[in-house]
């Protein structure tokens, strides 16, 4: 019997050796397996970014960021009504998107209950993976038919419709962040419910909400089709934004289908100059919410 007792008992420890082999190998293959795919992505972007900074390089100085567009035939110009253009837009759509989602948020994390909470948290994820181009086409229907107008403030409406929901996810998630106890203890020093959300509850969740903010403008940095049936663009100085505007994605996407090689550089060095305000962009965002974690 004591035989049997330490044969099986041997038996069992050797099967728990195989099966602890089975998955550190698994494991290994595993880790292996998404390091593969980090590498790649990684390795992805370093070669887009090489290659738009090598081939938009050449067309970076002083008159490209200072000059207006010049008319076809004659080389040099700049794209500076582009980048003042797109910073009007930008800046008023996240003027139109900011209190409308921080509000939902503020709604959703605090007091949102039942069927109404569900729907709205439906819709917003549902209108983050519309295609932008059909927000364009809702813009026009919208602002621009209507009118018989194109015009940058149709275009920052559109954008802010690209920016709401991922500000109405990102304020609700920060503010789920914040303790109830702060909340509640606001609320019984005396504070009335609106005092104690916006003075208490929403400092508290700064960091997060403007995060969720860069992460938005980020979003709509680089988008072109709205702009098709919105701001139109536009070869000179304007900054009304009832009227047609100049955007820099717009002006890279009409250069970069043109026949002319100088056009051509240009798209590049303005491609360039996107990929780096959406970079800088980023590394605000993550910078704001490192400082969150690291006050938290």
């Amino acid at each position: 019997m004591a035989s049997a007792s330490v044969a099986a008992e041997g038996a069992m420890a050797d099967k728990r050796a195989t099966q602890w082999r089975i998955r550190r190998i698994w494991s290994g293959l595993g880790v292996g397996t998404a390091a593969a795919c980090a590498g790649i992505a990684a390795v992805t972007l370093l070669v887009i970014f090489g290659y738009v900074i090598a081939k938009g390089v050449t067309a970076l100085n002083i008159d490209f960021f200072i000059h207006l567009p010049r008319p076809v035939g004659i080389e040099g110009g700049g794209v500076s009504n582009g980048i003042v253009g797109s910073a009007i837009i930008v800046a008023i759509s996240a003027v139109l998107a900011t209190p409308l989602g921080v509000l939902a948020g503020i709604y959703l994390a605090l007091f949102g209950r039942g069927v109404l909470a569900e729907a709205v948290r439906f819709l917003a994820d549902v209108l983050s993976g519309v295609p932008s181009i059909v927000i364009g086409l809702f813009a026009y229907t919208v602002l621009v038919a209507p009118l018989k107008h194109f015009s940058a403030f149709s275009a920052s409406f559109a954008f802010a419709i690209l920016m709401l929901p991922i500000i109405v996810r990102t304020s609700e998630e920060a503010i789920r962040t914040v303790p109830r106890v702060i909340r509640e203890g606001a609320l019984a020093l005396g504070m009335s419910t609106y005092n104690a959300t916006i003075n208490v509850v929403l400092p508290a969740a700064r960091g997060a909400i403007i995060t969720g903010l860069l992460l938005g403008v980020a979003r709509v940095t680089g988008e072109t089709a709205p702009l098709l049936f919105t701001a139109f663009g536009s070869q000179f100085w304007e900054v009304n934004p009832a009227n047609p505007m100049a955007e820099l994605s717009l002006q890279v996407f009409t250069y970069a289908i043109s026949p002319y090689e100088d056009y051509h550089r240009q798209a590049w060095a303005g491609a360039l100059i996107l990929i780096v305000a959406v970079f800088i962009i980023n590394l605000a965002a993550r910078m704001a919410l490192r400082s969150r974690v690291s006050r938290g």
